[in-house]
């Protein structure tokens, strides 16, 4: 089973914060709360751990896998992009978006996309999930916890705990998270893609 740390939403406890990090650290998966539902997540050379989260999910080798960062200063290093769309993301981030772009050599070959070799970013507006990567030192990789057969994500800890509890290493309660998802944005080209209408504006970028 699990183990499960509640989190305060403003201030996440720095001793809880330890924990789930060297969670992470020995391999672990963990569920953790976001701004558009919870989420499953590990660090992104731990090939078990990515393999366990396609499991869990139902996922195939097309999905295109999400990094989760703290802020923009690390994206260059697993992100192509020009100053334009640096500009863009910096002025909507954090926020309730997925970006894709062009990955560096940088993002592990078993997170891309086999033919695009594309990766998701994320800067998600949730001070937890936030406070879980800057703990981590590394972005997560992380898919939005949508049980297979279902187009929902979970948005309760205890839930998610009752659910899959068995199978992960942490499941970090934040308390509920809005169920809508992100909006999803193929930044490789402006004005981007809409590959999904979501929580994020789209105005900004149309």
């Amino acid at each position: 089973m699990s183990q499960f740390f509640a989190l305060h939403p403003e201030t996440p406890q720095k001793r809880l914060l330890d924990r789930t990090r060297d969670i992470l650290e020995q391999g672990g998966v963990i569920a953790y709360p976001t701004d558009s539902g919870y989420a499953l997540g590990c660090l992104p050379g731990n090939k078990k751990g990515v393999e366990k989260i396609k499991w869990l999910r139902g996922l195939d080798d097309r999905h295109n896998f999400t990094l989760v960062f703290p802020d923009l200063n690390e994206i260059g290093s697993y992100a192509r992009m020009d100053s334009p769309v640096f500009r863009l993301l910096k002025a909507h981030t954090p926020g309730a978006y997925t970006f894709i772009l062009d990955a560096t050599s940088e993002v592990p070959r078993l997170l891309l996309h086999p033919k695009r070799r594309t990766i998701g970013i994320r800067v998600p507006d949730h001070r937890i999930a936030r406070a879980i990567v800057e703990a981590a030192g590394a972005p997560l990789m992380s898919v939005t916890l949508i049980p297979p057969g279902e187009e929902l994500a979970m948005t309760e800890a205890e839930t998610v705990r009752e659910r899959f509890g068995a199978h992960l290493e942490a499941v970090i309660d934040g308390g509920a998270c809005p169920m809508e998802p992100t909006t999803v944005l193929d930044m490789r080209t402006l004005p981007p893609e809409v590959l999904r209408e979501g929580r994020g504006d789209l105005a900004p970028f149309t």
